[in-house]
């Protein structure tokens, strides 16, 4: 297969061999792709090599016989968001989510857009809490795990004051007022879900609800294996406001 001026997203890139780079990006049209970059630390390299940073927006051509494909071009279409601290953490753990999660050579054209939308979210002033929630939220739709989050598991309306814990597989399921606090601790609000169906920004307390019922999704999703981006993030701790 042949990739001509195919653009995609830099999700990660290794070293390989001696002078090689092994890429793994997120292409428009075919989706999660392993590419090798041959010979990228000659002298004259270094634009080549600047454009396989992560995070950046690329254009490539490659032809692929195998698992992987060998890259023969790629230019940087845009600046890579000049990301710092907290948010440079958050980049990080949008790209390692995304290679974890999406299956190589599959197209996907609503992940490939939300990540756009998330990568520019980044640079800007909203919320690193929110932008991680809506990721999360439009990755597990693309990938056919998402919810209503309208409806509990029951098919019974999301009740803004009560607390929902995450089913991976059947979505919200509302805690009996009789459960212990650890069990509310680990829960979203209604509002927070009917906000995030809504692409609402909710209030902090309820932005904050959010994340360990989706952690606990994803990390169904992912397998036994978690994230080095969690670890590195303490558990998500960091991202302001408490993500």
């Amino acid at each position: 297969m042949r990739f001509a001026a195919e653009p995609a997203f830099v999700l990660h890139t290794r070293p390989w061999r001696e002078s090689s780079l092994l890429v793994e990006v997120l292409a428009a049209e075919h989706g999660r792709l392993g590419l090798v970059a041959r010979g990228v630390h000659g002298p004259k390299r270094h634009l080549l090599r600047a454009a396989l940073q992560p995070l950046q927006f690329i254009r490539f051509d490659a032809v692929q016989r195998g698992e992987l494909a060998t890259l023969s071009a790629a230019e940087a279409l845009d600046a890579a968001p000049r990301l710092v601290g907290d948010a440079m953490l958050a980049g990080f753990y949008l790209n390692e989510l995304t290679m974890r999660l999406a299956p190589r050579g599959d197209p996907q054209p609503e992940l490939f857009e939300a990540y756009r939308l998330a990568r520019l979210r980044l640079g800007s002033a909203e919320s690193l809490a929110w932008t991680l929630r809506r990721f999360e939220r439009d990755l597990l739709d693309a990938l056919g795990f998402g919810f209503d989050w309208s409806s509990d598991g029951e098919g019974l309306p999301v009740d803004a004051a009560a607390r929902y814990r995450l089913d991976p597989e059947n979505g919200p399921r509302r805690l009996l007022a009789d459960r212990g606090h650890g069990d509310r601790r680990s829960a979203a609000t209604g509002r927070a879900l009917l906000a995030l169906g809504a692409d609402v920004l909710p209030v902090d307390e309820d932005l904050i609800s959010l994340r360990r019922p989706m952690r606990e999704v994803l990390a169904f999703h992912l397998g036994a294996r978690g994230l080095k981006s969690w670890e590195m993030l303490g558990e998500l701790a960091r991202v302001s406001p408490s993500d």
